[in-house]
């Protein structure tokens, strides 16, 4: 299981498992619950770099968002799987 602490949104933090490059898991901490809810949901199963790509960059309040953020903490969890491999 991974941990990320979301920045700059309602959330605190968003908790995942990638297995085989796909996405699991998923459970935001804080935030717009049933909207979050559908994301973990439709996102379950995905490919990561899909989901990368499909959320990044999404805005809310300000330059980002839970989505946003979701895609960043899978950037970040994919360098280090990277640098660690």
């Amino acid at each position: 299981m991974a941990t990320y602490k979301t920045k700059g949104v309602c959330s605190r933090r968003i908790d995942f498992e990638v297995t085989d490059g796909k996405l699991h898991s998923v459970h935001f901490e804080n935030g717009c619950h049933g909207n979050l809810i559908g994301i973990c949901r439709l996102v379950e199963g995905m490919d990561v770099w899909d989901v990368i790509h499909k959320l990044r960059g999404i805005c809310c309040q300000g330059s980002t968002s839970c989505p946003d953020q979701l895609a960043r903490a899978l950037e970040e969890y994919m360098q280090q799987e990277d640098q660690a491999g």
